[in-house]
């Protein structure tokens, strides 16, 4: 497989762009190499610069539910494009789309358009803390927000220790107002409210964590948390950038039967564009400015190309409504193939899915938390990386990323991918 052509770009592209890339993920430190510039996706597949042709597990992290460049999407795009591409005032889309989101996801009231799902989630929590006259926030560890300051924080060990950014640029004051507590260990979480009371404005949580791979709640969790923030008076914060539109057509929250007060969503909402949403409870929502003090603003937001292309995209899942089961006997039919795989060697596997998202783990325990999961052999997993790349198969180039599955695999693909995934097992075990 020759990438020559990536190989001078991507070295032309760090005398200008930080590291060479505009999302760090994408430079390939984690698995080892340099990164593959892509030219063109079409359906399940992609071809690179140098026209390489792979079989996507990325979907552009996430939003192409219905893969690369579905003709209805593009026909929306174009539609929009012909009649403007921005105006900085609201269009008949913006209210359209509203509409449909409310619709489809029974927890949101109100919705606000922007730009990115870091957008969305630190408004989210701005419009939290306005609600509740509170400062204090909980996340969980392991779990990513997006970059907005107040998420890029390591808290140390114990409840009792002040946070500390992880990140530089991020000041210790801001560090010091989020909390943060273990997935699935509802005590952790119980006992930081009873050390903070009266303090939490939020408790902000992926309902299905991708951003450490694939991590599963449990029901006593999830439930636990919704009751937790009922009777604190704290708004429960699903962040469904990824989870939205992709597990259900309401989401995690569908999936689950837990209603939160506010929901984050991006990728699938755009349908391939960039844009961001959040919404949810009424009284919550009318707190944003021009209705309440609460501001948030976007120059861009509601712009009418993503409008179109999001709705296009919300349209089809609600007309299809079969397509979660077809993506459900997809990523089966994946499972079980690599089940069968793994079970021909000796090394201790992990796969967790939910849906259409699924993580391969490089270790003998179960996976259930931020812990649990960095005991996984990250060498082994870039080199499982590299032998899937250069069988046409395209992963994500990181131990603790989801996988996510579009409509657009065959089964000839999976299978493909199936037998491509056995050959490097046996090739670097």
């Amino acid at each position: 497989m020759g990438i020559r052509k990536s190989e001078s770009l991507f070295v032309e592209g760090k005398r200008f762009i930080p590291g060479g890339v505009n999302s760090p993920v994408r430079a390939f430190k984690s698995v080892g190499g340099n990164p593959v510039f892509m030219a063109r996706g079409e359906g399940s597949r992609m071809w690179d610069v140098d026209g390489n042709e792979y079989i996507d597990y990325i979907g552009s992290w996430g939003p192409h539910i219905f893969g690369h460049n579905p003709q209805f999407i593009k026909d929306a795009v174009i539609k929009a494009l012909e009649n403007g591409s921005s105006f900085g005032a609201p269009t008949e889309m913006e209210v359209k789309m509203a509409r449909l989101i409310t619709s489809l996801v029974p927890s949101v009231e109100m919705v606000r358009m922007v730009n990115s799902g870091t957008e969305a989630t630190m408004s989210a929590v701005r419009v939290a803390r306005g609600y509740t006259g509170r400062d204090k926030i909980i996340k969980f560890e392991g779990c990513y927000h997006g970059h907005a300051d107040f998420f890029l924080i390591k808290a140390g060990s114990g409840a009792l220790t002040l946070g500390e950014p992880n990140s530089p640029g991020v000041t210790k004051g801001t560090a010091s107002d989020t909390l943060i507590a273990r997935y699935n260990d509802l005590d952790n979480v119980r006992q930081l409210v009873k050390e903070n009371k009266g303090e939490i404005a939020a408790i902000i949580i992926e309902p299905v964590v991708g951003n450490m791979g694939v991590v599963v709640p449990t029901e006593d969790f999830m439930n636990g948390l919704r009751e937790l923030c009922t009777e604190e008076g704290i708004v429960f914060i699903f962040d469904e950038v990824m989870t939205g539109f992709r597990l259900a057509a309401g989401g995690a929250q569908e999936l689950f039967g837990v209603k939160p007060d506010l929901s984050t969503f991006g990728k699938i909402i755009g349908g391939g564009l960039p844009v961001g949403a959040f919404g949810g409870k009424r009284e919550i929502m009318e707190k944003l400015a021009p209705l309440g003090p609460v501001y948030q603003a976007g120059t861009l937001s509601g712009n009418p190309l993503a409008m179109a292309a999001g709705y296009a995209a919300l349209h089809h899942i609600q007309e299809n409504p079969g397509i979660y089961q077809e993506l459900e006997d997809k990523t089966d039919r994946l499972e079980a193939g690599f089940r069968e795989n793994h079970a021909k060697f000796e090394k201790s596997f992990r796969i967790n899915r939910v849906g259409s998202m699924i993580s391969i783990f490089f270790t003998e325990e179960p996976v259930y938390d931020f812990d649990s999961a960095f005991k996984s052999d990250t060498a082994l997993f870039g080199k499982f990386f590299h032998g899937m790349l250069k069988r046409g198969i395209y992963i994500p180039p990181a131990q603790f990323e989801a996988w996510f599955l579009s409509t657009a695999l065959t089964e000839e693909d999976i299978d493909k991918t199936v037998a491509a995934h056995y050959e490097t097992l046996k090739e670097i075990l």
